[in-house]
């Protein structure tokens, strides 16, 4: 028998938000269910009814308590409501009491956002991290799903005691079907992890093998505009929607800053406060253009009402994946589209470097540019190379990723004075030119 959350369906269905706000040092901490909301909408619900209800302690058996359990039922059946969605993560043994009292599917944030993941998922490598991310979350929530099977005997199986069914070797008491769930469960695990760990693999090479070009990466809150910043800079068309999660996978360009200046720009899966681990862990591919950065872009939704919890989110997971130090510029994008300057002047106090722009007009695209250029040539020298003209991919390695600043030719070698980036400087020394020498 299947529980009444084992399918939620992304379509409109009628969804109950529920928030319990514990009690804390500075009293209790209500979330207005903002985010939630906006979360369910994107997975494709109609909100009916929102419920936030103070908590001294939590109930082991339904979070929230028996009577407030029942109330909520009571919305439910008026409202005719066929979802309730908590925005703090549940039990299996909470989920399943509070279904038996509401009489409607119950599910918890967690579940949300892998939903809503496994519904944006296009590429091979999107949907195998989703799905081993689901795995991971379900396989501690596993029950029984079906009731007429107690235990699996063998085939011969027949009337009489325990251990006296099925073939030689088959007989015993038999194998509980949840046994055999979480098997299964364990072997796809393990598959996922095998087959994501060879796309990591040659992800990871991919990424290595740009050391000698000069990274940013966006990050930022989900819808925060960084597709649409990424579609600005450069010509990758990436899906841009006005929806959370909107995009998942990472698309690298090129970026010309400059004349004959050239970074690598890369979108990045947005974050969202409270992202459950099983997503960090199994986006670990994805992220990873961030961790290899050598600049952040942070874009910052300066329009949104919650943009301080906002950006305290997204700090929360850089820090999780150790990009907490990285050097980084923030944006605040959709500056065009403030109703009040308040917030605005409270971030420029905080950030006094941050850039206003807007990735849909365009407006101050050119500061940012500018600004990528100067940290770009803070980790630029200039060297002076002897080449064999014969020896033609070390200038073509110069003509590509170098400022070219002067040339000098012989009858068989041509003097190249440039200036790169100090990243690049190992891949020209791994060319072995006739001679090489640093400015200083």
């Amino acid at each position: 028998m299947e529980t009444l959350k084992d399918k939620f369906k992304v379509q409109k269905e009628r969804a109950i938000l529920v928030a319990a706000a514990q009690r804390g040092e500075s009293g209790y901490k209500y979330n207005d269910l903002s985010e939630l909301s906006a979360l369910a909408e994107s997975a494709g619900a109609a909100i009916v009814y929102k419920l936030q209800q103070k908590i001294d302690r939590i109930n082991p058996s339904t979070y929230i308590g028996r009577g407030k359990a029942e109330l909520l039922g009571e919305h439910a059946e008026s409202e005719k409501a066929d979802v309730v969605i908590f925005d703090n993560d549940l039990s299996p043994a909470q989920i399943r009491e509070l279904e038996k009292v509401v009489g409607v599917r119950v599910i918890d944030r967690s579940e949300l956002i892998l939903d809503i993941f496994a519904t944006r998922a296009r590429t091979r490598q999107a949907k195998l991290q989703v799905e081993l991310a689901q795995l991971q979350y379900t396989y501690p929530r596993l029950t029984r799903l079906w009731s007429h099977l107690d235990t699996v005997a063998g085939a011969a199986g027949g009337a009489g005691a325990a251990g006296a069914v099925g073939g030689i070797g088959t007989r015993g008491t038999g194998e509980k079907q949840l046994e055999i769930d979480r098997r299964l469960v364990n072997k796809r695990i393990t598959e996922l992890k095998r087959e994501i760990e060879g796309i990591d693999k040659r992800k990871m090479r991919e990424i290595k093998g740009r050391h000698d070009q000069y990274k940013v990466s966006l990050v930022g809150y989900t819808n925060a505009g960084k597709s649409t910043l990424m579609n600005a800079l450069t010509d990758a068309e990436v899906f841009v929607e006005d929806r959370l999660f909107a995009t998942l996978d990472t698309r690298t360009r090129k970026w010309s800053v400059d004349k004959g200046v050239e970074v690598l720009l890369s979108d990045t899966v947005g974050f969202v406060s409270h992202l459950p681990h099983h997503l960090v862990a199994s986006f670990k591919a994805t992220l990873e253009e961030a961790v290899h950065a050598d600049l952040l872009l942070q874009v910052v939704d300066v329009s949104d009402e919650d943009v301080f919890e906002q950006i305290k989110s997204v700090d929360q997971v850089l820090d999780d994946i150790g990009c907490g130090e990285k050097e980084r510029l923030v944006l605040f994008n959709k500056s065009d589209a403030l109703a009040s300057e308040a917030n605005l002047e409270s971030l420029q106090a905080i950030y006094p470097d941050a850039i206003c722009i807007s990735a849909r007009t365009g407006m101050n695209l050119d500061l940012l540019a500018q600004a990528v250029l100067d940290r770009y040539r803070q980790e630029e020298m200039t060297v002076r190379v002897k080449i064999a003209l014969s020896d033609g991919k070390t200038q073509s390695f110069l003509r590509g990723y170098c400022e070219i600043l002067e040339e000098n030719y012989t009858d068989s070698h041509v003097e190249i004075e440039a200036r790169l980036g100090k990243s690049q400087l190992p891949a020209l020394k791994s060319l072995k030119p006739a001679e090489l020498r640093l400015d200083a």
